[in-house]
């Protein structure tokens, strides 16, 4: 069990706020086991069938950037949902060995020879082409690569059946889930209450809140406590420290190690996460099934994080650091000093505080790698390209201390207050702990 203690739509958003990256990620759900699947695993792509994951996951992203920079981090995760969900149905659609998501083959559907990874790569194809109409020939030239790769015949051709119809009921779950819904927000003017960010005139995708989950029961299912009173104890420490270790100022009490780390992981956590899950599986083998089931779980509990993130975000409305600071003198704390010209070491995200779902995406993430690769203790290397030239890459010895670092950088940046970050960290293990547990679950 992980003990994890201790954002985001418009365009002008996404170029202020992360710098984007190729290098989205894989991992298995279960623990490592060989990469010779089963039978239905086709010869021509031998033991690295589950490569087709990776690479569609990679063009996802590539989809996605060229779309519109990647701007907009909760769409491109229900994207990458539902890409990697479609990809995992496919596959069982072949031979069946979890629980399906949305697609599960009638009785009578040709299926008995069909080739899975070319099931995996029509079902990301279609989700793709469907939501992206404009990309449609390079999607169909990246199609077309596996399928020159694959060849002819029957078992190419009930593959690419099997993954138009896992994509297509992905569609239809998802045609009607909230995601295109639009709603208006007024900034409070109470102490406590969301004020835009400097930079920003808009809160990011109020309506996000009310997306359907993919994993979750509802989107308040597991909505965080309230952050403390503005004139508590709690409040002032929280207060005190992002202020004093998160601001821009040279004399900031930040080490350079901290300061370091506020910009790695400064990217979409999204992006970072999946990155990691393919370092990583890099030296963990895993047959098709796996990578295909690990990929959908990961990012649609993630894609989760971000519904629950902004449920309580939305119900809490509470102000960034960087409006609590400026208008300390109006927050009824004696602890507490006002400071007009306080200005945070990186750009604040334009939405609520509490809680952080950067904080909580990595916690959903390290949650499921954990179970994917049977111990939270995994050592690993990652580059970031948000981070500073001098140090672009880390090291960790496991993922909860991944996440716990991603959660701290957050109030070194001077981003959010520690009651927020250590809100996520416990929001996104719930969501991991309960996609893996209750999602796909091995055949019997």
């Amino acid at each position: 069990m992980l003990n994890l203690s201790s954002c985001s739509s418009r365009r002008s958003f996404g170029r202020a706020v992360a710098l984007t990256a190729v290098g989205l990620a894989i991992a298995a759900i279960a623990a490592p086991a060989t990469a010779s699947g089963p039978t239905s695993t086709r010869a021509w792509c031998a033991d690295r069938c589950d490569q087709v994951v990776i690479d569609w996951n990679l063009r996802t992203h590539a989809t996605l950037k060229a779309d519109n920079g990647y701007a907009d981090p909760m769409a491109a995760s229900r994207v990458l949902a539902m890409v990697h969900l479609a990809m995992h149905d496919a596959v069982n659609a072949v031979e069946p060995r979890f629980e399906a998501h949305a697609y599960r083959p009638a009785a009578g559907t040709a299926r008995g020879e069909a080739d899975a990874a070319v099931a995996a790569a029509a079902a990301a194809h279609d989700v793709l082409v469907a939501l992206f109409p404009k990309q449609r020939e390079a999607l169909a030239a990246a199609l077309d690569t596996t399928l020159l790769d694959a060849g002819i015949g029957r078992a190419v051709e009930q593959g690419r059946a099997l993954g138009a119809a896992a994509a297509a009921a992905m569609l239809a779950r998802r045609s009607d889930d909230g995601s295109r819904a639009d709603e208006t927000y007024r900034p409070g003017t109470r102490p406590g209450q969301y004020r835009f960010t400097p930079g920003f005139e808009f809160l990011a995708s109020p309506h996000w809140r009310a997306v359907t989950p993919f994993t979750m029961r509802s989107p308040q299912q597991f909505r965080v406590a309230p952050p403390p009173a503005l004139d508590s104890a709690e409040y002032a420490a929280a207060f005190e420290e992002v202020k004093t270790s998160g601001s821009q100022a040279a004399d900031a009490a930040r080490s350079l190690d901290q300061t370091h780390y506020a910009a790695y992981w400064y990217e979409f956590s999204d992006i970072g996460w999946n990155r990691i899950a393919r370092a990583v599986a890099r030296t963990k083998p895993q047959d098709l099934w796996q990578r295909a089931r690990t990929f959908a779980l990961l990012n649609a509990a993630m894609a989760d994080a971000y519904i629950a993130g902004w449920d309580s975000k939305m119900h809490h409305d509470f102000w960034r650091p960087v409006t609590a600071i400026r208008l300390a003198a109006d927050d009824g704390n004696p602890r507490t000093t006002a400071d007009a010209a306080w200005t945070p070491l990186h750009v604040t995200p334009p939405v609520q505080d509490h809680p952080s779902t950067h904080s909580a995406l990595g916690a959903a993430a390290a949650a499921v790698l954990a179970h994917a690769f049977g111990s939270d203790r995994v050592r690993f290397t990652m580059a970031s390209p948000s981070s500073r030239p001098e140090a672009s890459a880390r090291t960790f010895t496991s993922f909860s201390a991944a996440a716990r670092e991603n959660a701290d950088s957050r109030v070194r940046a001077g981003l959010h207050f520690r009651f927020a970050t250590t809100a996520g960290l416990q929001l996104g293990e719930q969501i991991g702990r309960q996609a893996v547990r209750g999602h796909l679950a091995p055949l019997r």
